[in-house]
């Protein structure tokens, strides 16, 4: 089972593209820092200070502009993010989360927190590219 989540940013595929693949950019939005520049076949340690969290994902498929894959360490869950540019030169970008379990008694509780996750890392990937707002990201409360 998989959860899908769509966004419009007014921005060029290649600069959401780098957002997520240039460790200098990814604390500008999401997690605080990640360990290196994304590319295929590489494990990505990323880390979210505020929350005293690290986590690892292993890069699957990258090809520039276009599509990132990846898998979290440790989970099933892979993750396809696509990034498809517009005639007027924004970009549709899509985060589909695959893996997971029908039978799993948590499901709706996992599938709903996954995206309230997704739908905050883009907004704030819309606000940095869109306006340069650098402060939404730690911003959420659990």
């Amino acid at each position: 089972m998989n959860n899908l989540t769509k966004f419009k940013i007014n921005r060029p595929a290649r600069e959401l593209f780098e957002a997520f693949a240039d460790p200098a950019k990814i604390g500008c939005f999401w997690f605080s820092s990640s360990s290196e520049r994304w590319e295929q076949g590489k494990t990505i340690t990323l880390r979210y200070e505020e929350y005293n969290a690290v986590v690892d994902m292993k890069m699957l498929e990258i090809e520039a502009d276009k599509r990132i894959v990846f898998q979290w360490a440790g989970e099933a869950n892979i993750v396809t993010i696509t990034l498809e540019e517009q005639e007027d030169g924004g970009t549709i970008i899509a985060v589909l989360e695959d893996g997971f379990q029908e039978n799993d008694p948590e499901l709706i509780s996992k599938i709903v927190d996954n995206k309230e996750g997704w739908v905050f890392v883009l907004s704030c990937l819309k606000a940095y590219l869109e306006s340069g707002v650098t402060t939404l990201r730690a911003g959420i409360a659990r």
